[in-house]
């Protein structure tokens, strides 16, 4: 059964950090991509990680080339930065990398994972410019 995508990010504050225009364009892209989700999840039984939180760390892994699923599983431990993006909140435990991992396996043999970077790479150009243009126009 998927799992839900619940955050509570009033406890992080990282305005001006890079990942803020990083993380927008990932949630939108994770709206267009959730009837995929659908597809491949049972509507009952054991709730699963929920599938857009297991795609933001695998975007982490890329981003700060952490080199295992083991390690980013210890990176979500400790680090608040991660905790954030990846919607978790301070208190909720981090998964098993086992788990982590089967759910991952899901992901892409349903080639759900293919779909959400797509979407993601459509919409980077436009989150892109829509940040230099923010940073420009500061004082």
């Amino acid at each position: 059964m998927r799992g839900a995508d619940q955050q509570q990010s009033g406890m992080f504050s990282y305005k001006d950090h890079p990942l803020r225009a990083i993380r927008a364009m990932v949630d939108a892209a994770l709206r267009e991509s959730s009837w995929r989700f659908d597809a491949i999840y049972a509507s009952n039984g054991r709730l699963s990680i929920a599938p857009e939180k297991l795609l933001r760390a695998l975007l982490l892994q890329v981003l700060y080339t952490v080199r295992s699923e083991r390690l980013l599983m210890e990176e979500l431990d400790y680090n608040f930065l991660f905790r954030w993006f990846v919607g978790l909140n301070i208190d909720d435990p981090v998964w098993d990398v086992t788990v982590f991992t089967k759910n991952r396996e899901r992901l892409l043999v349903a080639d759900v994972a293919r779909g959400f970077f797509n979407a993601l790479i459509r919409r980077a150009p436009e989150g892109c410019s829509r940040t230099s243009t923010s940073r420009s126009t500061a004082p």
